[in-house]
């Protein structure tokens, strides 16, 4: 009996070990399945924010943000909810999770100004500079106003350029095409007539003849060599020696100087206005309009001009300095906004007549620019059919 007992008691223990080793694979297995969601959710997560590290965030969502965040503020709503609302609306997911970052790190006592600081690339030393000041003087809602202000013109200046400038990049890379497509396709079949009467031919159809041939029998080398020569250019644009000269050009050209000019003077007047609005001091005002500046030379001459009223100079005798870049009736609004006190009303008169200036140029420039690119135009398309038109006329002669 003993060995019978002990014998069902040793078959009940395997049995029961057995009976457990399938449930605990099945436990583990289960875990697994468990985890492999988990590790592939992750792994979209990463690639999602790597993904929102490349996009930018607009203008426009900027301005909504600034412009709501003002309403919200005004009608009590608190900073910490106000933003956690503006985060849930925004369309732009990166700028929706910054403004989420900056919302949990108000929540936790930080101020709004230090909140945005590890989001400077985002917002712009000018951005933040203006929401320190309001939160300093404790008229956050003032200077939002302001700052709307500000970056709505930005826009409208930014957007009015761009669509000028639209109209003649098209007509532009639309004649390179059909002038590719010209010499690839119908100028071979033309000259291949030529070429059958073995005739001396005129050194227009020679030139012509040889880029046609070297577009037909090397048109992935050229092709090759045309995108290794942009981004050539692309990376000396990007460098400081690069966009300086370049810069240096466009303020020599006879068209798009002008236009350069106002926008820049319209950017100086309009950001300084702001700037000493919101009670900060003239030095930090020069240093912040420097950088929003597009144009280096004008960012270095106002970064010079901080420097020599930081030494105690006028601001009009700094300004008058750079007579290329700032004419003679700025110096003299600036030294009158000096005398009266009223620097900051006067610049914002200033920047409204050039950015008045700006949209003019800006309205005008499509028939400025298409009677010189009609021009361009035809001299192309008649020196092809000089080209083609002078052996023809050489063998009817002849003949």
């Amino acid at each position: 009996m003993a060995i019978n007992l002990s014998t069902k008691t040793s078959n009940q223990e395997s049995s029961a070990v057995i009976a457990s080793k399938p449930a605990k694979d099945r436990g583990n297995g289960q875990e697994d399945k468990k985890k492999k969601p988990e590790s592939g959710e992750s792994l979209m997560d990463k690639i999602n924010n790597l993904l929102l590290v490349f996009s930018r965030v607009p203008l426009k969502e900027k301005l909504f943000f600034v412009q709501y965040l003002g309403i919200m503020l005004k009608s009590g709503i608190s900073l910490a909810s106000g933003l956690k609302t503006l985060s849930a609306q925004s369309a732009n997911k990166r700028f929706a999770k910054i403004i989420g970052e900056i919302a949990a790190s108000v929540e936790k006592g930080t101020s709004f100004t230090e909140s945005l600081k590890p989001h400077q690339k985002i917002f712009g030393e000018l951005f933040i500079n203006m929401i320190e000041a309001g939160e300093v003087s404790g008229k956050l809602e003032n200077v939002l106003v302001q700052l709307y202000t500000q970056l709505k013109k930005q826009n409208e200046l930014v957007s009015k350029v761009k669509g000028a400038m639209t109209y003649p990049a098209v007509i532009i890379v639309a004649m390179g095409g059909i002038g590719a497509f010209m010499m690839i396709k119908i100028v071979p079949q033309m000259i291949g007539m030529l070429k059958e009467f073995n005739a001396e031919l005129p050194l227009p159809t020679k030139i012509l003849i040889s880029v046609s041939d070297a577009l037909v029998n090397n048109g992935l080398l050229a092709a090759g060599v045309l995108v290794v020569s942009i981004l050539i250019i692309i990376q000396i644009m990007r460098t400081y020696k690069g966009r300086y000269y370049w810069q240096t050009i466009v303020l020599h050209m006879p068209i798009i100087s002008p236009i350069v000019k106002k926008v820049n003077l319209a950017k100086f007047s309009r950001t300084v206005s702001t700037l000493l609005k919101t009670d900060i001091m003239i030095i930090k005002t020069f240093q912040i309009t420097a950088n929003v500046l597009g144009n280096l030379h004008y960012r270095k001459a106002v970064n010079e001009m901080a420097e020599r009223i930081k030494k105690g100079s006028q601001i009009n005798e700094v300004v008058s300095s750079y007579p290329k870049l700032f004419p003679p009736v700025v110096n003299q609004i600036i030294s009158v906004g000096e005398e009266t006190g009223e620097l900051d009303n006067i610049l914002t008169e200033l920047a409204d007549f050039y950015e008045g200036e700006v949209d003019k140029i800006m309205d005008n420039l499509p028939s400025i620019i298409e009677p010189l690119l009609i021009l361009i135009l035809g001299c192309a398309v008649g020196g092809m059919a000089v080209a083609i038109i002078m052996p023809m006329y050489s063998m009817g002669s002849a003949i």
